[in-house]
């Protein structure tokens, strides 16, 4: 399933002030090219997989996407590609220890012997995220592009939900939903209390992991604030199973999100790649 939003056409003497920036996931693709000068989206694509892919399979759907809107021919000024996956880790910045970052994902996740891991910093938080990146994909833009900025989705979600809290002491629970898989983010009085990444199947394993969290965090499903966002909208079936079980729940619309133009709906494209604009 594919959904795209072309503008116009794209020339190199459009490219001075604009940034390319592309999702990967096993579950999908999606990019955005972002005027940031006029702050408008010129061209976005994303791509559903049937299935969960494997990174070989996935760099092949990458290949054609690239291809075909001719995104090779093109040298933007800032290039970003966020891996969206389950293989990472959150470790305090005071306990981290570079030497150490294979040792902070075992306990956590099945990595292999030959994986690359890498770490960003969540900036003014003094939290570290270790994570595996789609080390393939990362070779490949960079034959393409050159130099190039990645980070783990987890960063950016979390980075951009703690830069935007309202300051509300009371805890909020954040879901992002998007190809089969949510994110899970609690924040309270600007600190952030969780954050935890899922792949679901059914609408049961869904609503089952915000409510572990909700218990084992000791949180009130009867007062506190649920805000989803993603690939969700109020009154669709994953709306209303949460509201089955927990009485505030809104669809959370990013302020930043206002203020980009040729964007058509909140739901066109993904939270995570505007913010690592």
């Amino acid at each position: 399933m594919t959904k795209n939003n072309e503008i116009k056409p794209i020339t190199n003497s459009d490219l001075s002030y604009t940034k390319l920036s592309i999702q990967i996931s096993l579950n999908g693709l999606s990019f955005c090219v972002l005027d940031s000068i006029s702050n408008t989206i010129i061209k976005q694509e994303s791509t559903l997989f049937a299935e969960e892919l494997n990174p070989y399979e996935v760099l092949k759907n990458l290949t054609a996407l690239i291809e075909k809107n001719e995104l090779s021919k093109l040298s933007f000024s800032e290039v970003t590609v966020i891996h969206r996956n389950t293989l990472f880790s959150l470790v305090p910045k005071a306990l981290f220890n570079e030497k150490e970052i294979a040792n902070y994902l075992k306990f956590n996740t099945k990595i292999l012997a030959n994986d690359h891991i890498a770490f960003d910093e969540i900036l003014n938080f003094d939290i570290m995220n270790v994570y595996v990146p789609f080390i393939n994909i990362n070779n490949y833009i960079y034959e393409l592009f050159g130099d190039f900025e990645y980070q783990h989705h987890g960063t950016v979600l979390i980075q951009s939900l703690l830069n935007n809290f309202d300051g509300t002491k009371e805890p909020i629970c954040y879901v992002h939903i998007l190809e089969k898989q949510l994110d899970i983010t609690v924040i309270e009085n600007k600190k952030l209390v969780l954050y935890n990444s899922f792949n679901y199947t059914t609408k049961e394993d869904f609503i089952y992991y915000i409510l572990f969290v909700l218990e084992q965090l000791n949180l009130d499903a009867e007062t506190l604030k649920l805000k989803l966002f993603g690939d969700v909208e109020e009154g669709d079936s994953l709306y209303n199973l949460c509201y089955k079980y927990i009485r505030n729940v809104t669809v959370f619309i990013p302020s930043n999100l206002s203020y980009i133009g040729g964007l058509n709906d909140h739901k066109s494209i993904d939270f995570t790649i505007l913010n690592a604009l």
